[in-house]
């Protein structure tokens, strides 16, 4: 059990509907596009979280915007951030692309481009209305769960390693996260050694 596959899991044929329809690409492709950024924000989280620092923002972000409740309610979220409607922190894609991955945005976008078929324009549109159910999905994980920042970190770690791994996509998720994490830059941090526990608490959580 983890993260990549609970991504995935959120992405219902209503919303890959709705989100083709707003940046104009066949489902299918949307959903491509979506694995290799869903794996890429993972990575970049998993980045983050290799330092005291970077986890520690983390943590204060998903305290702060992100507790997981729009997860009740996915389709309604991005639906609003499609037509404008919504605002506040826990929808701002684009921030929230900004702290994640920084100024690599577009080198993302362009490897995800290239593997997926999308243009450049579509793969953009695309990130910025992913990047929220990422957090969210993040926030429900730790509330829900009770999960602290170490086993967060964990989770992280091991989700992007194994999105990176993952059969039938590994071209496009390796490429990507090579390209922006620079082939191995982040730093090792070893799950806890409740990830049996963690992973059941995921799985309780989310239904998966």
């Amino acid at each position: 059990m983890d993260l990549m596959q609970v991504l995935q899991g959120q992405l219902s044929d209503d919303m890959l509907s709705q989100i083709s329809s707003h940046i104009g690409a066949e489902p299918q492709q949307t959903a491509s596009a979506a694995n290799g950024i869903f794996a890429t924000l993972l990575g970049g989280l998993a980045n983050n979280a290799s330092t005291d620092s970077g986890l520690s923002a983390l943590g204060n972000a998903l305290d702060r915007d992100h507790d997981g409740s729009m997860m009740d309610d996915l389709l309604g979220m991005v639906g609003g951030m499609i037509q404008g409607g919504q605002s506040g922190n826990a929808t701002n894609g684009a921030g929230i692309l900004g702290h994640i991955l920084g100024d690599q945005q577009e080198n993302a976008a362009q490897q995800i481009s290239q593997s997926s078929g999308l243009s450049m324009g579509q793969v953009m549109k695309l990130m910025p209305i992913l990047a929220p159910i990422v957090m969210s999905v993040l926030g429900k994980a730790r509330n829900s769960g009770g999960l602290d920042l170490g086993s967060l970190a964990g989770i992280l770690m091991g989700s992007a390693q194994n999105a990176s791994q993952q059969g039938g996509m590994g071209d496009l998720i390796g490429s990507v996260l090579g390209g922006v994490l620079g082939g191995g830059q982040q730093q090792q941090q070893q799950p806890s050694q409740g990830s049996d526990m963690i992973g059941s608490i995921l799985g309780g959580i989310f239904g998966k």
